[in-house]
This record gives C-alpha cells, structure tokens and sequence, in this order.
C-alpha cells in the first residue's frame, strides 16, 4: 500500500481531492483504499489542556486543614 498526503477542506460534507492527486486516482481507477482523517483540534486540545492544569493547579493549594470546610 503507497500513502498519499495532501491537505484539503471538508464542504458540505465532502472531501476535495486536489487536481495532482484526482490524476493518480484515475490511473488506478477500482482500487481498494484506506482514507485516514486528521482533523485539526489544536484550538480544542489547548483548552482542554488549560483546563486540566487550571484545576491540578488550584488542587495543589488545597491543605489537609482545609478539609473542615468539607464536612458543613
């Protein structure tokens, strides 16, 4: 199996497939393949990643003595 890369939009639910890679398809028309999506998820990932360090980070400052607050 040979992988081609190429970066593309989704529109309207489809995938555009450039010009350079449409021509190798044609040269190999009824062939099996395997699609692989990477999606672009950086602005989500940061935010989670934010998120998690928020909450490890405020977790630190809490004391055994603060436990007392707990039990109201």
């Amino acid at each position: 199996m040979r992988a081609i890369e190429f970066k593309t939009r989704i529109k309207n639910n489809q995938i555009r497939i450039p010009v350079r890679v449409r021509s190798e398809i044609k040269i190999n028309p009824d062939k099996n393949v395997r699609v692989i999506l990477f999606i672009d998820d950086t602005e989500v990932y940061d935010k989670l990643v934010f998120k998690s360090v928020a909450a490890e980070e405020f977790l630190n400052g809490y004391a055994p003595s603060d436990s007392v607050y707990d039990k109201c």
